[in-house]
């Protein structure tokens, strides 16, 4: 009896000392959730639990990476391809996750985190990618792929994944492999402070200030989110301002004071310089121009934009420069009459000085007042956000492609701001859940993008959950939501991205959604910008928030005709930013310069754009899109993907405009795609031509037409 009591005891001590050290016990992560379509179940996550899932998802998939590259029977593609498809699932559970947290509601321990995991996970993906046994299957597969029996899909992820591999590096010799490795490692921390630090210049640029008087031009709900803002850091009484991502403050454009839009733009644009002892990302920037060029020389590329660009529709760099650079004539013939209007009203409003970036927008403001009668606080009364989301946005999905959105409140949620929708089929089945998550906060980084915490896949059997952020300014307590028609063409943007998600309809995870070259990605969501100046979209959400009377049509009108102001400043600084990002990326290994604004400058007036009125959209100590984001040597992808969008928006008016018909048909040749063909070979099949550059001109009112 003592001897079993003994060994019952010993077996006790032990299931606990085991149950202590595993690291995935009562880990929310270690199994699929239980909620609808695997939704994060956010009720019980907490920072505790990402670092082990992902070092346990980084060791199963390696477990799994290797039974496939061990496989002693001949590669398939069903026992290569399709099987790589299938690991990764705790993982990739993990990631989304953390990864929208990271940037949506972030905090020390999450960013402490994300620091001590990216060299590792830097070297887990260089592990399976330059996995030799597993390169030689897949190899083989793709030199046999002729005598293959595959469906066009198929065929795309066999050729993409050979890709993949020969571009990560799988045909170089061993000490070339151990360099990639180093570098890669060494990019994915850099890229990790990057973004911290542009989280943390958030709060350390913004503004504050003592009198309510220095805010003379704002109207009362925007004074009172300000002095809000302001308490919550601590500076009762006083008022803060905060900073964007963009040099450009949409806040400019209201505040009488010049000295006070000086002080706001100056905050904006010195950013991750070290001013006044500051944050310094002028280092970083160095050093990742450095390691990619080095990157791209190891895999035989001149530079890191050849090597960006290749897989891309562009194709090279030198279509992007021949494509930017033809814009640029009837640009800066657009921005001269802009400047001279501009001029003219400031020496009406007593200004001698030359014209300045902090001016530009606050007097292009007037000018459009003056020229269109327009007054954006006059709009923002109609311009309610859950209006606009649901008789906007919601409205044209369900026009265009049957689905509706029903908001739920029994899931959990990151945070108490996000809202959550199902999504439906016009036949009435589900397609998924999509998150909201609008108003800017200490802890989101700035911009608006989509996520996705569950992609949409049918060898997984798993169906879609997105998510749309954005950086709306929140209204003062109690107050409603008026946002700028900025934010509502934000707003449809990012549901493009959304319907992108929601609606792919593919077998393999690897080619769902919004998986397509960067420089298509943004063409779904573009084209859904312009639905939201159709008129009959706009007339259904521009809605007095208080009198519930639809916006005058004679304001609508004005509206529409006033949205083509302005577009010489608007795409110059954002050329001109996509041309800083080229001119990085085509740098040779060695050639890196030594000062970083002096580099912008020389590649500003190299291309004629060195306007000090009108600034890049982003300077390279803050340019997260190219720096801590994808779309480095690509930031061009926006007026690349802006044809096809002002092409397709064309095409649709003349089929008839906002109808199921025409909506569906941009559903099957795009939307439900994903990356399961070629992007162009899709976008033909929809509109049976090449798009017309013509229509991104006349939408960017460059010519008429």
């Amino acid at each position: 009896m003592k001897t079993t009591i003994c060994s019952l005891v010993t077996l006790l001590f032990l299931t606990i000392a085991c149950g202590d050290t595993d690291p995935m016990k009562n880990n929310p992560f270690s199994e699929p959730s239980t909620l609808p379509f695997e939704a994060p179940d956010f009720n019980r996550i907490n920072d505790d639990h990402f670092l082990p899932a992902y070092r346990e998802g980084m060791r199963i998939e390696m477990e799994e990476i290797e039974m496939i590259a061990t496989n002693p029977g001949p590669p398939t593609f069903g026992n290569t391809i399709v099987a790589m498809e299938q690991t990764g699932e705790l993982l990739t559970r993990v990631r989304r996750v953390f990864s929208n947290l990271t940037s949506a509601h972030t905090n020390e321990k999450l960013q402490k985190i994300q620091s001590e995991l990216a060299p590792e996970l830097a070297a887990h993906s260089d592990n399976i990618w330059l996995n030799n046994a597993l390169f030689e299957r897949v190899k083989t597969l793709y030199d046999n792929r002729e005598q293959a029996d595959l469906d066009p899909s198929s065929m795309k992820l066999l050729e993409d994944t050979h890709r993949n591999f020969v571009r990560a590096g799988a045909e170089l010799n061993p000490d070339q492999q151990s360099r990639m490795r180093q570098i890669n490692e060494r990019i994915s921390s850099l890229t990790t402070k990057f973004q911290e630090n542009l989280l943390a210049m958030t709060r350390e640029r913004a503004v504050v200030l003592d009198d309510e008087a220095l805010l003379e031009g704002l109207s009362p709900d925007r004074i009172a989110s300000a002095r809000e803002a302001a308490s919550a850091r601590g500076h009762e009484g006083k008022y803060l301002l905060s900073i964007t991502n963009t040099t450009r403050v949409p806040i400019l454009s209201s505040l009488d004071n010049r000295d006070v839009r000086r002080q706001v733009w100056e905050a904006s644009a010195n950013r991750g310089i070290g001013e006044e002892g500051g944050i310094d990302n002028r280092p970083l920037v160095h050093e990742l121009v450095s390691l990619r060029a080095e990157r791209a020389s190891l895999l035989g590329y001149s530079s890191f934009a050849e090597f960006a660009i290749e897989p891309q529709t562009a194709g090279s760099p030198e279509n992007v420069l021949n494509m930017l650079s033809g814009l640029i004539p009837d640009l800066l013939a657009n921005t001269a009459a802009e400047s001279e209007l501009i001029t003219e009203m400031m020496r009406r409003d007593g200004i001698s000085d030359d014209l300045m970036p902090w001016d530009w927008e606050y007097y292009a403001e007037k000018v459009r007042k003056e020229q269109y009668d327009i007054d954006e606080e006059e709009i923002r009364p109609y311009f309610e956000l859950n209006r606009v989301l649901e008789d906007g946005v919601f409205y044209t999905m369900n026009r265009l492609y049957g689905i509706s959105f029903e908001e739920r409140h029994d899931l959990p949620v990151y945070h108490p701001e996000v809202r959550v929708f199902n999504v439906y089929d016009h036949d009435g089945s589900q397609l998924g859940l999509f998150y909201a998550d609008y108003f800017s906060r200490d802890s989101k980084r700035g911009g608006a993008w989509m996520n996705s915490f569950v992609l949409q896949s049918g060898l997984l059997e798993q169906k879609p959950v997105i998510a749309n952020v954005l950086n709306i300014p929140p209204p003062a307590e109690g107050q409603p939501a008026l946002i700028s028609f900025d934010n509502v063409t934000t707003l449809f943007h990012e549901m493009g991205h959304g319907v992108h998600g929601l609606l792919s309809d593919v077998d393999y995870p690897s080619q769902a959604g919004t998986s397509v070259p960067r420089d298509f990605v943004e063409f779904p969501s573009t084209f859904e910008e312009d639905w939201a100046i159709h008129p009959e979209v706009l007339s259904n959400y521009a809605v007095h928030h208080e009198t519930g009377e639809p916006i005058p049509q004679e304001l609508l009108s004005r509206v529409i005709a006033a949205r083509g102001f302005n577009q010489g400043f608007d795409t110059q600084e954002y050329l001109a930013s996509a041309l800083v990002d080229m001119e990085w990326h085509m740098l040779a290994p060695g050639a890196e310069p030594e000062d970083v604004e002096t580099f912008e400058n020389q590649a500003l007036e190299k291309y004629g754009l060195d306007n000090p009125a009108i600034p890049p959209r982003y300077k390279s100590a803050y340019f997260s899109h190219i720096f801590s984001g994808g779309y480095s040597a690509n930031y061009y992808a926006y007026i690349w993907s802006e044809i096809l969008a002002a092409d397709a928006f064309r095409f649709m008016q003349e089929e008839g405009g906002l109808t199921r018909e025409n909506g569906d048909r941009y559903r099957r040749y795009i939307l439900s795609r994903g990356g399961t063909r070629d992007a162009m070979e899709m976008y033909r099949e929809f509109r049976g031509v090449d798009p017309d550059v013509t229509y991104l001109l006349q939408r960017r009112g460059l010519v008429t037409g």
